[in-house]
């Protein structure tokens, strides 16, 4: 990656490669035209502003895109920032190439805004995902002259303030990173993503990047040993190949340790940083290639991929692999064909790929066939929410392909269920699911489909359609917002005053479970969604267009800071500092109490001791409540830490063998720690369990609260107030 702009001469050099002369000129007027309108302009990094076209340009010509792709890139800035009508450049250079630069700058004045900053901004986000779409779906050369664009900007990100390096990083690695894996554009996508993480994460990014250089010596030494002996043996059986060292990038295996570190494995262990690919001419030499790969060396199980049976969502083909190569290392080893390579490394800039007497790209239409999909899905989505859910997890997310008892391929996001496989085939089909087999085997609703699985649906006609439960994202049973909206839409063709009823008791279920009441956050619930009376809103939540967990995540997120945690106390153990501001005075000595056990999300008040600091207590404790010297009550609010915090919780539940098991089961699974468990058994054949659960936050609490009610026996889960004597 090089941030240093390419002369107009260098690129000329470039398209005159593989475009013919009529094609050269027309790209060289462009230039001309363009370093005459920025003449005397200039970015913010002090380069002459003609720098930006260039280079966009010269990315272009990489990918070998046709000569108005190129000249259209070289003046996708003059209608904006030199003020040359459309007109004029249809003059100049034609119908298509003004088309192109119209739809480049329509794009360009899209204010993009991460939709966590703001209320609201999911309507803009989900308003400019529509324009990009339907811009890609009119000519999808905009949105790669877009990409081109934002990636010389990437590259020249420090010449802006630290806000702006952020916001523009953040749009790179959610939408336009995502949007050139998924068109296939390899090239791009690894770029786009090293750099975002560069800004996002710099720490991370540094560190990762130190590691790489001062083992690169060795590791190009290890990889032109292990290509010598892959050339000679593929030799050997006659097979025409070339074997080349294969980078890994730094976003890529920052993934890697994250992955390996929820396994406790450290970042050391990570096997696949050594790569080497293999070109061969035919599918069939790609499979004899592999043979000669795992005779040559032992391959590591459950390292194996075959995305030539079975390719990726943007149609990406090859083998993969991993063995115990030379001195017992792992080396990661993919195979494919050279025209999979072009495709791999161009995706759907093949098809406007300029060649003398070529053909168009035959797998074009494939490629595309998940955007008409999209286009059909934003007509249906209405709300801005669910637009920017579809895209995010549909669209830009890693795909397992399953297959129908017939043979049939369909294609999901990875974590998907047999219920989202249902509603993928047919809407009555998810409607009247009871039960799945998958391999021949009964599986739970909520299992996660796998690469390669079989998956057989069943049904019933007395079946009274989807659960409630199904909507819930705590239990995983739909991953995919296509099947929530169809089950939504089963639920909202449902009686208004049912639908009403049920969301009341949902909601009123979900805050006591939290221990708050529907009277202190009812004005923060109509401001939040957006309604004017709790009507409307429980009749949303009954149909299943809010969740409960959305309820506490919002409420979260309303009553507490961002990035707000505290370090905790249990109610066994001594008291700590916390990370609690004290309002109109300096750093004080803050506790947490015992009796109510606050924890980010409440809303909370300092009650002032003696000799002992500030004791933190939720708003609507008794001992707060019923306090008599009301002047040591002070304003607190909540601080900034990383550390855990407890919540005490009580669970009843029906008496039966393995119960405490499967509830530190969930727990463990949310990898969350449980400390001072204890039992207390009842008459009636009921045990009640008292636990304090070291949680991270509200949203974490009340996803853990759903998992536990659903364990077998339980009858009630909620968050226990009373239990300890009062602090002073």
């Amino acid at each position: 990656m090089t941030d240093r702009a390419p002369s107009a001469e260098a690129l000329l050099a470039k398209v005159q490669e593989y475009l013919p002369a009529k094609g050269a000129t027309l790209v060289e007027q462009a230039a001309c035209f363009a370093t005459e309108c920025h003449d005397g302009q200039y970015r913010r990094s002090g380069d002459p502003a003609i720098t930006h076209p260039l280079h966009a340009a010269m990315t272009i010509a990489e990918l070998q895109l046709d000569a108005d792709t190129v000249a259209a890139a070289l003046l996708h800035d003059v209608q904006e920032d030199c003020e040359v009508s459309n007109g004029t450049l249809e003059k100049k250079f034609g119908k298509e190439v003004a088309k192109l630069v119209d739809g480049v700058t329509k794009l360009g004045q899209i204010p993009w805004q991460a939709p966590e900053q703001r209320p609201g901004d999911d309507q803009m986000q989900a308003e400019n995902l529509r324009k990009m779409f339907l811009a890609m779906a009119q000519d999808l050369r905009v949105v790669i002259i877009k990409l081109a664009d934002r990636l010389h900007n990437m590259l020249t990100l420090d010449a802006l303030p630290p806000e702006d390096q952020f916001r523009i990083s953040k749009e790179t690695m959610e939408i336009f990173a995502p949007l050139a894996s998924r068109l296939g554009i390899w090239d791009l996508k690894w770029q786009l993503e090293d750099l975002a993480f560069r800004y996002l994460q710099s720490d991370q990014y540094h560190a990762i990047a130190s590691m790489l250089a001062a083992k690169r010596e060795a590791r190009e030494k290890y990889v032109g040993v292990v290509t010598k002996i892959l050339q000679k043996e593929l030799a050997g059986q006659a097979l025409k190949a070339e074997v080349q060292g294969r980078a890994k990038h730094i976003y890529s295996i920052y993934q890697k340790v994250e992955k390996y570190a929820t396994e406790g494995k450290s970042a050391s262990e990570i096997y696949d940083l050594l790569a080497v690919r293999i070109l061969v001419d035919t599918v069939t030499d790609c499979y004899n290639a592999l043979g000669v790969v795992h005779n040559l060396w032992r391959p590591i199980p459950g390292a194996f991929d075959d995305y030539i049976a079975n390719p990726k969502e943007s149609m990406y083909q090859a083998l993969h692999t991993t063995v115990m190569s030379v001195g017992a290392r792992p080396l990661e080893v993919q195979i494919r064909t050279f025209d999979m390579h072009r495709m791999a490394e161009y995706g759907v800039a093949a098809h406007w790929r300029y060649k003398e007497g070529s053909k168009r790209d035959v797998h074009y239409e494939e490629r595309l066939a998940w955007l008409r999909q999209l286009l059909d899905w934003h007509r249906e989505l209405a709300l801005a929410e669910e637009l920017v859910e579809a895209v995010k997890t549909d669209i830009f997310q890693d795909q397992v392909f399953v297959f129908t008892p017939k043979g049939e391929v369909k294609d999901l996001p990875k974590g998907a269920s047999p219920i989202d496989f249902a509603y993928r085939i047919h809407t009555d089909l998810g409607h009247t699911c009871i039960g799945a087999k998958v391999n021949g085997r009964l599986v739970s609703l909520n299992y996660q489909l796998q690469n390669g699985d079989v998956v057989e649906i069943l049904t019933s006609r007395s079946s009274k359609g989807p659960s409630r439960d199904w909507l819930n994202p705590n239990f995983g049973y739909l991953r995919t917002s296509h099947a929530r909206e169809k089950v939504r839409q089963w639920f909202k063709r449902q009686e208004r005053a049912e639908n009403i009823a049920r969301g009341k008791e949902m909601l009123e279920k979900e805050l006591h479970r939290l221990g708050v009441s529907l009277a202190d956050v009812q004005d923060e619930l109509l401001e939040i969604f957006k309604y004017e009376n709790l009507e409307d809103l429980w009749l949303q939540i009954g149909y299943g267009g809010i969740s409960t967990h959305q309820v506490a995540v919002k409420l979260a997120s309303i009553l507490e800071p961002q990035e707000v945690v505290i370090p905790s106390e249990e109610p066994a153990r001594p008291a700590t500092t916390t990370s609690v501001r004290v309002l109109g005075t300096g750093d004080l000595l803050t506790h947490l109490a015992r009796c109510c056990n606050p924890v980010p999300g409440d809303q909370i008040l300092g009650y002032v001791t003696r000799g002992e600091g500030v004791t933190i207590h939720r708003t609507d404790c008794g001992n707060v409540l019923n306090e008599d010297e009301r002047e040591r009550l002070v304003e607190v609010e909540w601080g900034r830490t990383g550390q855990l915090y407890p919540v005490a919780v009580r669970i009843e539940a029906w008496d039966r063998v393995g119960l405490l098991r499967d509830v530190s089961t969930v727990a463990a699974e949310e990898r969350v720690n449980m400390v001072g468990v204890r039992t207390q058994e009842q008459e009636d054949g009921l045990i009640s369990i008292y636990v304090t659960l070291e949680t991270t936050g509200i949203e974490q609490l009340t996803r853990l609260l759903s998992k536990l009610e659903s364990v077998r026996g339980v009858v009630a889960v909620g968050r226990r107030l009373e239990g300890a004597p009062r602090q002073r």
